[in-house]
């Protein structure tokens, strides 16, 4: 199968990365910067830095960009793409491109499968990319209308490239679950570094500060894009989040013991549960 990656920071990279290990598929790399792709061929993560014109011999397409900017590349480049080409986004948010992307497919004559690789690292680009990064992973899908062929071959290529977990899902259950496991973190982890105490963490910290602050090191326009564009789904979240820690604030200023070990009991409750 030939496979063109758009894309090749440390997702589109590590899957060069990870297809060119694992698999004997073609691979066509293309980024915004010459550089990059030129990088990715020497290393021997890519068989050929891709054009336009090289996107009509791509078997399946992986876009690998900023959510808008996926939308931007195939309403730029769709009439290159093979007509019945299979072209999956790898984009962390799903309800504000899916539709968009699908009726681009209808235009173009490809077909358009969504889908979310769940992993990542805190720093980006080509050269923190990783074959293993996808070891084990969940890789999720959004069929958006898909026929079942095309969902089994995606599935199938995840599986060949060390994804442990496939999750078939819709664009609305993928997003608010996402909201949940993904982005109320990173916005937690930002809110807690902007204590006047951090600059002053060493010394008094280990795991607990390490663990709650690690994905603060964030690309903050990527998440931007993706928090707003899921905006509905993660104030809800944080609703939640606030209320939760209002009523813990609560009991300690009101010193109300019996309360507090409620509150932080029903926690431990929730989290031994899930076997965790």
């Amino acid at each position: 199968m030939n496979i063109a990656v758009i894309g090749l920071g440390i997702i589109g990279g590590s899957f060069c990365k990870a297809i060119k290990k694992y698999t004997d598929h073609y691979l066509i790399g293309i980024n915004r910067t010459p550089e990059t792709a030129q990088k990715a061929f020497e290393v021997g993560a890519i068989d050929e830095v891709g054009t336009q014109e090289s996107l009509g011999k791509a078997d399946l397409v992986i876009l690998a960009m900023y959510p808008q900017a996926d939308i931007e590349y195939i309403e730029k480049n769709g009439s290159y793409i093979k007509k019945g080409a299979i072209v999956t986004d790898a984009s962390g948010i799903k309800s504000a491109i899916c539709p968009q992307l699908k009726e681009l497919a209808q235009k173009y004559g490809f077909v358009f499968v969504g889908s979310h690789p769940m992993a990542g690292k805190e720093k980006n680009g080509f050269d923190v990319s990783d074959s293993e990064l996808y070891k084990g992973a969940s890789f999720i899908i959004t069929p958006c209308g898909a026929d079942q062929r095309c969902v089994d071959l995606l599935s199938d290529f995840a599986k060949s490239i060390g994804f442990g977990i496939i999750k078939i899902t819709t664009p609305e259950e993928h997003d608010r679950m996402i909201a949940f496991t993904s982005q109320l973190p990173h916005v937690l982890a930002c809110a807690y570094v902007l204590s006047p105490c951090c600059p002053n963490h060493k010394g008094f910290s280990a795991g607990s500060y390490r663990d709650v602050s690690r994905v603060a090191n964030i690309n903050s326009k990527l998440w931007s894009e993706l928090f707003l564009e899921n905006k509905e789904p993660l104030v809800k979240e944080l609703d939640i989040l606030v209320e939760n820690i209002t009523n813990i604030s609560n009991a300690i200023k009101s010193e109300n013991k019996e309360e507090l070990t409620k509150l932080l009991e029903q926690g431990h409750k929730v989290k031994e549960s899930l076997g965790e």
